[in-house]
């Protein structure tokens, strides 16, 4: 009999500086299979590390796990472009395949590689190239599509959730995409990770709560933020805030309605009314961005969490009565997208950083013009549809960091 319930796919991109310390989510998932019946992974590792094929060398190793051991035939083929959203697309089908060979109940993917919020991830070295976040949720649509074009008796299926073991992904830009593309859940941080990032046994918390989100979403969130690695210096967790994030179509669109409405109304503010400008920019540097670590030089202060800005913006008797009633609501839709969440009062690995704050989906909203886009047009988080959607570069133009 068939006990699957949960097809889980891997797409790992090792074609990179992480390749070798992010390839133990691939170990784990041997081990989960092997413990839990009920998961079947799909796999795409294009890695130059060991594996099936000698001599070392770059590739792309494309197979399934069952019962803890490789299930069928191993493809070992010259390395795919991890960045390619046909390739990423594909890859979605194929899950989709296994999942309805193997009547899962369920379809998961994760994506494994650098992130880099709303520009983006799946950073290929040989390609050059880093993958949308447009595009990382068009792929999903896209192997939908592949999927029921080659299955039209399985065209129902859909891709449940998206693993993010990526940096900076909780955005509500990407949230705003995934769910245009069919995906139901994401669970991701809003800042940096630490490789090898989400452990695989978040497979098994999905598995056990089928039928409730809630006690579902809680339990990715404990396995992750509970999670240790052990090094020779010590251990440390892969996370310092971690989100499940409700993609439905109805509250996300009341989400980008409400944060249309807001920046709408605060452009227009900040225009119109002397010193709402200054109080908004003092309201926004207040809440820390991400990459809250000092030691290196990573440009995401401009992702800040959205429910913490939204209420001290709300907060603020400066501002007018209008855009603080706004961002009472911005504030409201986004929490009402979250699930779950956990994080640190004071997490150790980036210097013991508050994340108190850091609830929930962030946001782009520069305080400075070199804040808002420093890496574009390589990695660009304006250069999005959420973003020019809810008219944030009005927001941008009008407070002086465009």
């Amino acid at each position: 009999m068939n006990l699957t319930a949960l097809q889980f796919g891997i797409y790992r991109d090792g074609d990179n500086n992480l390749d070798v310390v992010q390839s133990p989510v691939i170990d784990q998932a041997f081990r989960v299979s092997e413990h839990d019946k009920l998961v079947a992974f799909t796999v795409e590792d294009t890695t130059a590390r060991r594996d099936f094929v000698l001599p070392h060398g770059e590739r792309t190793e494309s197979y399934a796990i069952r019962d803890g051991a490789v299930d069928g035939p191993v493809a070992v083929d010259p390395p795919h472009d991890p960045s390619s959203r046909a390739n990423l697309a594909a890859f979605v089908a194929r899950t989709l395949d296994d999942a309805q060979r193997n009547e899962a109940k369920q379809t998961w993917i994760e994506l494994v590689d650098h992130g880099g919020g709303d520009g983006g991830g799946l950073q290929s070295t040989t390609y050059k190239a880093l993958m949308t976040s447009d595009d990382i949720a068009g792929a999903i649509a896209d192997g939908l599509a592949l999927h029921a074009r080659e299955h039209p008796e399985d065209a129902q299926r859909s891709v449940d959730g998206l693993v993010a073991n990526q940096c900076l992904m909780a955005t509500v830009g990407f949230t705003d995409a995934l769910s245009r593309s069919g995906v139901r859940f994401l669970a991701a941080s809003p800042e940096t990770m630490l490789a090898p990032g989400v452990p695989t046994t978040v497979a098994e918390a999905i598995v056990r709560h089928p039928d409730d989100p809630s006690a579902m979403a809680k339990a990715v969130v404990r396995a992750t933020m509970s999670h240790r690695y052990l090094t020779a210096q010590g251990s440390y967790a892969p996370a310092a805030a971690f989100d499940v994030i409700d993609c439905d179509p109805t509250k996300v669109a009341t989400m980008r309605s409400a944060i249309r409405t807001f920046d709408g109304a605060l452009a227009r503010a900040a225009r119109a009314e002397e010193g709402v400008r200054s109080a908004a920019l003092e309201d926004a540097r207040a809440i820390d961005g991400m990459t809250r670590f000092t030691d290196q030089p990573l440009p995401w202060h401009a992702d800040r969490p959205a429910m913490a800005l939204y209420d001290t913006l709300a907060a603020d008797q400066r501002l007018p009565d209008a855009v603080r009633r706004d961002a009472t609501l911005a504030s409201k839709a986004v929490g009402d997208t979250v699930i779950a969440h956990a994080e640190s009062h004071g997490f150790g690995p980036f210097g013991g950083a508050d994340y108190r704050d850091a609830v929930g989906p962030t946001v782009h909203f520069a305080t400075t013009p070199a804040e808002r886009d420093p890496w574009a047009p390589n990695v660009s988080e304006t250069d999005t549809a959420f973003y020019k959607e809810v008219g944030a570069n009005r927001v941008d133009r009008a407070l002086g960091t465009a």
